[in-house]
């Protein structure tokens, strides 16, 4: 349900795709305020989706920077709004602004450059998708030792090889499609190691679930739990594929 509509969306862009964005990210927020105990209608759980809102609907320029400059802020004040609850502390709340936030402006930016938006955009979707599916279905397949046993029960090190292999044939195939042969080793080693990052972020949201004791994110989506759940590796993946953008010209595909 998730991919059709976000390959929609990326396909027509500009404000179909900011509109999934902002949605996507204020869902993310919203089950981070869930996640540490508090109520989202109360101005340190509200200022958390602010935050990340104001900081994504900055990133549609050609400078991330002052993006990243409403980020800082938001997480600041998300800090001294928790700050001010006796009892409670402030660092895991506006933790979820630096944890959500970057990902919500590197998608926003990364889509806003007319020439590359969509081939940029869609080669982040496409790869943490390949690393999932691969990594399930190597893991299903072969079975064997597990990858992070304290971390999650069911990863394994065969998942992580088969999503790491469907990473980098989905980045020459891709690379094959856009740009036509022949089709060099960069797309394979950026396709792999954005996949790789995808891994680590979804040992990255397994590790934050077990910190606050939940199986799920939420109960969003049943049988696949919430959006924390479902976008682990985007989160993780976009800012990496951002930092990959920013030295090169706008209208520059990551892996040309």
């Amino acid at each position: 349900m998730l991919a059709p509509l976000g390959l929609a969306c990326l396909w027509f862009g500009t404000w179909a795709w900011l509109a999934l964005v902002a949605l996507a990210a204020g869902g993310l927020a919203v089950e981070w305020v869930h996640l540490c105990g508090r109520r989202a209608l109360t101005p340190a759980g509200l200022a958390v989706p602010l935050a990340v809102l104001a900081a994504g609907g900055t990133a549609a320029g050609i400078a991330p920077g002052p993006a990243l400059l409403v980020l800082a802020l938001g997480t600041l004040l998300v800090w001294l709004l928790a700050a001010g609850t006796p009892g409670r502390t402030a660092a895991p709340l506006a933790a979820g602004v630096l944890y959500i936030g970057p990902a919500a402006i590197a998608l926003i930016w990364l889509r806003a450059d007319p020439a590359a938006g969509l081939a940029n955009a869609l080669f982040v979707l496409l790869i943490v998708w390949a690393s999932d599916i691969g990594a399930y279905a190597a893991g299903r397949m072969l079975g064997g030792p597990l990858l992070a046993p304290a971390i999650s029960p069911a990863k394994t090190w065969s998942g992580a090889a088969g999503g790491l292999l469907a990473a980098v044939l989905t980045g020459l195939l891709l690379a094959w499609i856009l740009l036509g042969p022949p089709v060099g080793a960069r797309p394979a080693l950026i396709g792999g190691g954005l996949g790789l990052v995808a891994q680590l972020g979804d040992l990255l949201e397994s590790a934050i679930k077990r910190r606050f004791g939940v199986k799920d994110s939420s109960r969003l989506i049943p049988g696949h739990g919430g959006l924390l759940d479902r976008l682990d590796g985007v989160l993780t993946v976009a800012p990496v594929a951002a930092l990959l953008a920013l030295p090169l010209d706008r209208g520059v595909i990551i892996w040309s």
